[in-house]
């Protein structure tokens, strides 16, 4: 974090990372807005403008070492960050992107040579729950770096960006929780609210409610654990997540 950070209370500590930064630009990078105009051409969904200014000016306030995105897609998200990182002339050790598809993870590739980070960049394609799962496993076997190393995740990470769909995305949040580092944030956006009656065969929309509800559970779930705090934005209510000192 930077050092002004230090002179918070750790209470107080996500509201300062989450305000606005009136010194950021608020055009959209370039190479972000093409990517935008590829998504809504494969009918892909995407964070809204606001809540990605804000999730960008929040990350350049941690300056992380190391930063982990699940749900990457076809990387609209992380060319805001990568924007972010060229523009300072400032990057992290490790930026690792997790993401379900393997076309995808191609494009992602593809955005990270344009932007030189391959060097400090990694790809991992694959069910994110699945890798977590794995990770953790090996995390629990062996405390040694060496067999850590045979994961594709570094052992915590400062910054921790998670999307996937409504319905999962708090399972993913509380999975992803573990690999905060004790000063790390994890950022997310609420979920989708349920709406309207839903019959009991619709299972996509009996897949929201439960998926809404276990949002609800986790965040009363974390409040022991880790400051929480919301930013409602145009778009979608970005969400952040910060240990309490032990």
């Amino acid at each position: 974090m930077e050092d002004t950070d230090v002179q918070v209370e750790r209470s107080e500590l996500l509201a300062h990372i989450l305000a606005k930064d009136e010194q950021q630009p608020q055009k959209e990078p370039d190479v972000a807005a093409n990517i935008h105009e590829q998504l809504q051409h494969m009918g892909l969904s995407t964070w809204s403008l606001s809540v990605l200014r804000r999730l960008r000016d929040a990350v350049a306030r941690l300056q992380p070492k190391t930063l982990l995105e699940v749900g990457a897609s076809i990387g609209h998200r992380t060319a805001w960050i990568l924007d972010d990182f060229e523009r300072r002339n400032q990057r992290p050790d490790m930026l690792t992107l997790v993401e379900p598809g393997g076309k995808f993870g191609v494009i992602l590739k593809r955005l990270l040579q344009r932007y030189d980070a391959l060097p400090w960049s990694s790809v991992v394609v694959g069910e994110p729950s699945q890798l977590a799962a794995e990770h953790q496993a090996w995390k629990l076997a062996s405390a040694s770096v060496s067999e850590l190393s045979q994961t594709p995740f570094m052992s915590a990470y400062d910054v921790v960006v998670v999307d996937g769909p409504s319905s999962k995305r708090a399972d993913l949040v509380a999975t992803y929780l573990e690999m905060l580092s004790p000063n790390g944030v994890l950022f997310t956006v609420e979920p989708d609210m349920p709406t309207g009656e839903i019959a009991e065969d619709d299972w996509e929309g009996m897949g929201l409610v439960a998926g809404f509800n276990r949002w609800i559970e986790l965040v009363g779930e974390t409040q022991s654990t880790h400051h929480v705090a919301f930013m409602p934005l145009f778009g979608g209510t970005l969400v952040a997540w910060l240990p309490v000192q032990p």
